[in-house]
C-alpha cells in the first residue's frame, strides 16, 4: 500500500496543483482528515501489533499450540511402553529371583541387569523425549539375545525347568519397544520373531519341557499381542500423520485467503481515493472557469494529498475502535457542506463502536452516495428531496440510508467503467464487513442503504 500510495503522492502534488488554477465547483469540498499526531501514533502502533501477528500468517503456516501431532504421540506411545515395562518387570521379578539358582553365576546377573538398565533407559528417555528409538531398539534386541542365549547358560541345561522362564513376562514388553523403535516391517518381522524363538525355548529342558501345543500356544498369544500393540502404535502414528498435514494445509490455505484479502482491501482503498479524491480534483480543475472555482479546486487538491498522505501513514488494518456517534457527527457535517440540503434523521448509539477502517468506509461511502444524489437526482427543474438516516440494525452494528426523491436510474444499465457506485461505495463497504442494498427506479428516487456488519453477522462488542 506505501509503495502505491507513494507514486501517486508524487503524481498528485505535480497535476494536481497545476490543475488547480482552474476549476469548477463540485457539490462537495472533501474535509481535510484531522487527525492529530498523537492520534496517529495510537493507530500506528495499534497496526504494528496487528500487522506482526499477520506477518507470521503471511510467511508461512506455523504449528498451532498444543497440536494433535506425531509427536504427542510418540510421546504418548512411549511413556505408556516404559510404563507398562516397568509393571512386567516387576511382575517377573519373583520368578527370576526363584530361577537365578539354576543359571550360571555370571549370566544369571548380567542378564536381568542388562535388561532392567535397558528398561530404565526407556523410562528416562520417555520421561525427556530423547534417545527414544534408540533405548527401545537396544531393549529389544537384548530381550532377542537373551532368548537365543537361554538354553545355553544353565547350571544343567539338561534339568526340566520347574514353570517358564522369567523372560516370559517380558516378551510383550520387547514387542512393543520393537514397534516404538523399529520401521514397520521390522517391528512386524520381530513381533513374530521373538515369540516364535520363545516357544522353541520353551520346548526345551531349560525352557520347562512343554509340549509343542502348550508351547505353540504361548508363542501364538504373544505374536497375536504384539501384533495388535504395533497396529495400535501404527495406526496412531497415520492419524497423527494426517491431522499434522490437514493443519498444515489448513494454514497453507488461510495464509492465501489472508494474502489475497490484503490484496482486494489495499486495492479498493486505492482505487477508492483515486476516484474520490484523484479524479475528482482534477475533473474540477479541468473545467474552472472562476477564480472562486480555482480556489476550491486548489483545496480539493490539498485534502486529496492529505487523504493520500493518511492512506500511506495508517495501514489498513487498524482495529482499533471509534465511537458510531463520532462517525454519524463527521457525516452531518459533511452533508451540510453540499451544495443541496439534506434532512438529517439520526439515532444515536451510544454502545457501538466500530473498527477505525470500518469507520472510514462507511463514512467516505456515505459521502459518495450524497454527492451522487446532489450531482445526478434533480432534473434541473424540480430540486428533489433528500433525507440522510443513519440508526441501528438487527445484527447489534449501524444502518447508514440515503434516499432522493429525484429522477431514479435502473442499476442494471451503471456502465462498468463507472467507478462510483461500485468500487467507492460497494466494494468499500464489502471490504470492511458490510453490504449494501440500492434501490432505484426511473422518475421515482434512489434509496442507498448501507449496513454494518453483513447480515447474519454480529457487530463486536
Amino acid at each position: 500500500m506505501r509503495s502505491k500510495t507513494a507514486s501517486f503522492l508524487g503524481w498528485t502534488r505535480t497535476a494536481g496543483m497545476a490543475a488547480a488554477e482552474s476549476s469548477a465547483a463540485l457539490p462537495l469540498r472533501l474535509p481535510r482528515a484531522e487527525r492529530g499526531t498523537q492520534d496517529r501514533n495510537a493507530r500506528s502502533a495499534g497496526d504494528t501489533a496487528t500487522l506482526g501477528m499477520d506477518s507470521d500468517l503471511i510467511a508461512g503456516p506455523t504449528q498451532p499450540r498444543n497440536p494433535i501431532s506425531r509427536t504427542r504421540i510418540e510421546t504418548v506411545v512411549s511413556r505408556s511402553v516404559a510404563g507398562v515395562g516397568v509393571i512386567f518387570s516387576l511382575q517377573a521379578l519373583p520368578v527370576l529371583l526363584a530361577q537365578v539358582p539354576l543359571r550360571l553365576p555370571v549370566m544369571a546377573v548380567a542378564m536381568p541387569l542388562a535388561l532392567a538398565l535397558g528398561i530404565g533407559a526407556v523410562v528416562i528417555a520417555a520421561v525427556t523425549k530423547v534417545g527414544v528409538r534408540v533405548t527401545t531398539g537396544t531393549v529389544a534386541v537384548v530381550y532377542l539375545a537373551a532368548l537365543l542365549g537361554w538354553p545355553f547358560l544353565m547350571l544343567d541345561p539338561s534339568a526340566v525347568l520347574d514353570g517358564k522362564p522369567w523372560l516370559w513376562y517380558l516378551c510383550t514388553v520387547a514387542t512393543a519397544c520393537a514397534a516404538v523403535s523399529f520401521p514397520l516391517v521390522w517391528a512386524a518381522i520381530y513381533t513374530f520373531l521373538a515369540p516364535i524363538v520363545y516357544g522353541i525355548v520353551r520346548t526345551q529342558p531349560s525352557g520347562g519341557g512343554a509340549d509343542v501345543l502348550l508351547a505353540s500356544l504361548d508363542a501364538a498369544y504373544a505374536t497375536i499381542l504384539g501384533q495388535v500393540i504395533l497396529i495400535i502404535i501404527f495406526m496412531l502414528r497415520q492419524t497423527a500423520a494426517a491431522v499434522d498435514a490437514a493443519q498444515t494445509n489448513a494454514l497453507h490455505q488461510y495464509a492465501t485467503a489472508v494474502r489475497q484479502h490484503a490484496t482486494e482491501v489495499e486495492r479498493v482503498q486505492v482505487d477508492s481515493i483515486v476516484h474520490d479524491s484523484v479524479l475528482a480534483t482534477f475533473l474540477a480543475a479541468a473545467a474552472a472557469g472562476s477564480p472562486k472555482a480555482a480556489q476550491l479546486a486548489s483545496g480539493m487538491a490539498s485534502d486529496a494529498l492529505t487523504r493520500l498522505n493518511d492512506a500511506a501513514i495508517v495501514p489498513a488494518g487498524d482495529d482499533s475502535l471509534v465511537p458510531f456517534n463520532a462517525l454519524s457527527v463527521r457525516i452531518r457535517e459533511a452533508a451540510d457542506r453540499l451544495a443541496a440540503p439534506f434532512t438529517v434523521l439520526e439515532c444515536e448509539i451510544d454502545t457501538l463502536s466500530l473498527p477505525v477502517h470500518a469507520s472510514d468506509a462507511l463514512f467516505a461511502a456515505s459521502v459518495q452516495a450524497m454527492v451522487n444524489s446532489v450531482q445526478h437526482a434533480g432534473d434541473g427543474i424540480v430540486e428533489p428531496g433528500r433525507t440522510l438516516t443513519m440508526r441501528a440494525n438487527a445484527q447489534g452494528g449501524c444502518t447508514i440510508e440515503i434516499a432522493d426523491t429525484g429522477v431514479g436510474f435502473d442499476p442494471e444499465q451503471v456502465p462498468s467503467e463507472r467507478l462510483g457506485l461500485r468500487l467507492s461505495i460497494q466494494e468499500r463497504v464489502a471490504s470492511v464487513g458490510g453490504s449494501v442494498q440500492i434501490r432505484s427506479e426511473i422518475g421515482r428516487g434512489t434509496t442507498i442503504t448501507l449496513d454494518w456488519p453483513t447480515e447474519g453477522e454480529v457487530a463486536p462488542a
